[in-house]
């Protein structure tokens, strides 16, 4: 790889800025390299820039626990996005959020620069489950758990996917649940509750396949996922949610 992609790759900086940086000096395997065109191997030469060695990856794997009023896109010119979340260093690579979740919908987002990845986990064909806490407006009792089970048809007359309610408490105002589903139609849990006559009033994901939601990220944190996440998540024995 030249040199100069290399540390647009590893570094914040732009093209014309690494080039620059490269005509000053940089110190790769104790030599100082002045040529834009030099070939480094990326998984053994050392480089470094102003003292630091740098450190290339081709991909990179984010757990990010997503607030109430920011977008689910890479960028936005009136709304705060997931990857505005991020710090620099951790925008290199360009990540993209695997899937959507709601404005006003909390929760685990996945992000990611490898492609392939995110196709199996949103692909309707793979039946990945995701998991929801859910508070609604209405009662849920067994005979609902039943219709969900079966499919419920939303307001545009698609029968979803069966899918798994798990009702924690009724009191007087609001149903507690988890919601466990294995597709991603827009909007799809509240128009699903709506067909029930409930109202969603909170909803946060709690996993993607087999990724779980940290519970030690405060909203709006995130955190690399660990290697073994990053296997779990490529196992593609993943299942459905039945």
């Amino acid at each position: 790889m030249r040199l100069d992609k290399f540390l647009t790759k590893c570094t914040i900086l732009s093209r014309s800025e690494a080039k620059k940086a490269i005509k000053k000096g940089i110190i790769v395997n104790d030599n100082i390299v002045k040529d834009i065109s030099f070939n480094v191997n990326e998984n053994e030469d050392k480089v470094y820039l102003h003292d630091k060695l740098l450190t290339y990856s081709e991909f990179i794997y984010i757990m990010l626990n997503k607030p109430q009023g920011v977008l689910t896109a890479t960028e936005d010119k009136h709304t705060k996005t997931v990857v505005d979340l991020l710090k620099d260093e951790d925008k290199i690579l360009k990540p993209f959020s695997v899937g959507r979740l709601d404005k006003d919908t909390e929760g685990l987002i996945l992000l990611t620069n490898d492609g392939e990845l995110s196709h199996s986990l949103i692909s309707p064909k793979k039946d990945i489950d995701k998991t929801y806490y859910v508070e609604v407006m209405g009662i849920l009792d067994s005979f609902k758990k039943e219709l969900f089970l079966e499919g419920i048809v939303i307001d545009d007359g698609y029968k979803c996917k069966p899918a798994k309610l798990d009702i924690i408490e009724n009191t007087e105002n609001i149903s507690k649940a988890y919601i466990t589903i294995s597709e991603g139609k827009f909007h799809q849990i509240k128009r699903m509750m709506k067909a029930i006559d409930c109202r969603v009033t909170y909803l946060k994901r709690l996993s993607i396949g087999k990724l779980v939601l940290d519970e030690d990220l405060k909203l709006g944190e995130y955190r690399y996922l660990t290697d073994n996440e990053i296997n779990n998540l490529k196992n593609k024995k993943l299942g459905g949610v039945i």
